[in-house]
């Protein structure tokens, strides 16, 4: 690794930024940003602030060519690419900020900022226009993939020039709306000098540690290394880096793995879509992952086995694993390194990748179908059914969200489903009455039928 200090200033200079496609999104929510905001204003005259270190890798021409919107600022002004692989939370909350304070000023009618125009500031943080056409490309944002690319220009660099493309609402997404707001609403009292003295802070004086990434150091793996900083990432986020890591290095055509690595990011879509959607925030993504492991991991469940009411069968997994160690199994040792080795007993296989991720994708559906019945296709008793349960358990708890899922993930009809939430909701009106603790469910719900 290389490494030496700059000034987003000097950052960029004739550089173009990516947010490849197996990093999280914009994590950052208020706690972070008040503390860059604070940093920021406590930052005295003439001093400088060490803000961290920020990773790049820089991309091939194989990569950058397909770029349909950024390779002729890289070809023809010699724009340099780079990935970000760690430290994109920060930049991507300093140019948050530089867009906030481009809007903020143009309100005021302000055309310039330290003798620099607005639109010379937006030219060298922002966007560059190709003159024969007026399509920008955006010098910081993400891989084309990825749902929080068309988001950032949309909704943060109010770029129009392609109305037509859909939108995806992602917790992401969300993230970066919420820090536009948190620094719109700081600057809306500000005048010239103020909105000034706070650009030139942003772009001078905050300071990053540079390194860049050579080809002998596995990306990927460093990802991982350098994401344990800052606020860390969840195991769902950690999962897709590595499986489009253990992806890379299946022993496939060229073909199948980008067409496997765009399975995983298609899911990944699914997963934060479904999340995104919550109006709150009942349970968190590890949470849900750690339900679908014990369900998709544990033994088939055999209704007819359990001699239990005709079609309604009770549950139970056999590996007894605890929630906190169920999603560090997955990495250690379900999805990981040693399995891709050559002469390894247990080869990973493009199949049984395709086959988790596609289940994954659709768990985080039916979650989030069963804690919002209104919104599911679910039939109309269904809806009623779990309203009631949801009722009942207030929508906290985790358990019975869980215990709903595993019985539709092995039950499609709508009369059985039903007949279940029937009883289920009886057991659960009945354990709430009830001071003793150690009901067994089966027992309750034979009881009740």
């Amino acid at each position: 690794m290389e490494t030496t200090l700059h000034s987003l200033s000097k950052l960029f200079t004739e550089r173009l930024f990516r947010i490849p496609d197996y990093q999280r999104g914009y994590a950052w929510e208020e706690k972070q940003l008040k503390e860059f905001w604070d940093d920021l204003n406590q930052l005295e005259v003439g001093k400088n602030h060490y803000t961290g270190v920020i990773t790049f890798e820089p991309v091939s021409k194989e990569i950058f060519k397909n770029w349909e919107d950024d390779a002729w600022i890289i070809e023809a002004k010699k724009y340099e690419p780079y990935f970000i692989v760690d430290g994109q939370q920060r930049l991507t909350t300093a140019i948050i900020l530089i867009q906030a304070i481009t809007e903020a000023a143009e309100k005021l009618e302000i055309t310039e900022l330290n003798y620099t125009t607005l639109e010379e500031i937006k030219k060298k943080f922002i966007r560059e226009l190709k003159s024969t056409s007026q399509i920008p490309s955006f010098l910081f944002g993400y891989e084309k993939d990825n749902p929080s690319y068309e988001f950032l220009k949309r909704k943060v660099f109010l770029d129009n020039s392609d109305p037509s493309i859909s939108l995806h609402d992602t917790i992401y997404t969300q993230n970066l709306i919420g820090a536009k707001q948190f620094f719109q609403l700081r600057l809306e009292s500000m005048t010239k000098e103020d909105m000034e003295f706070v650009y030139k802070k942003a772009t001078q004086h905050l300071l990053f540690a540079i390194y860049y990434i050579m080809d002998d150091i596995d990306v990927f793996v460093s990802f991982e290394t350098m994401n344990n900083r800052g606020k860390r990432l969840s195991h769902l986020e950690l999962l897709k880096n590595r499986l489009i890591y253990l992806t890379t290095r299946l022993d496939n055509q060229s073909y199948e793995i980008n067409d496997l690595r765009k399975k995983i990011n298609d899911s990944w879509k699914t997963i934060y879509h479904f999340l995104g959607k919550r109006k709150e925030k009942l349970f968190e993504d590890d949470i849900v992952l750690e339900n679908h492991f014990e369900s998709y991991f544990s033994e088939p469940l055999d209704k007819k086995a359990l001699n239990f009411y005709d079609d309604i069968g009770l549950f139970y997994f056999s590996n007894d694993f605890s929630p906190k160690k169920s999603n560090d199994y997955i990495l250690n040792e379900i999805f990981n390194q040693k399995r891709i080795l050559k002469n390894t007993d247990n080869p990973l296989t493009y199949g049984e990748i395709q086959q988790y991720v596609n289940s994954l994708a659709n768990y985080f559906e039916l979650w989030y179908n069963i804690l919002n019945p209104k919104q599911s296709d679910f039939g109309a008793n269904e809806k009623i059914y779990i309203e009631k349960v949801l009722k009942i358990t207030q929508r906290k708890n985790q358990w019975v969200v869980f215990f709903i899922a595993a019985f539709y993930l092995i039950e499609t009809k709508n009369s059985v489903r039903t007949k279940f939430l029937e009883v289920f909701e009886k057991f659960l009106f009945i354990s709430t009455l009830s001071a003793r603790s150690h009901f067994r469910l089966d027992r309750v719900l034979r009881a009740c039928l």
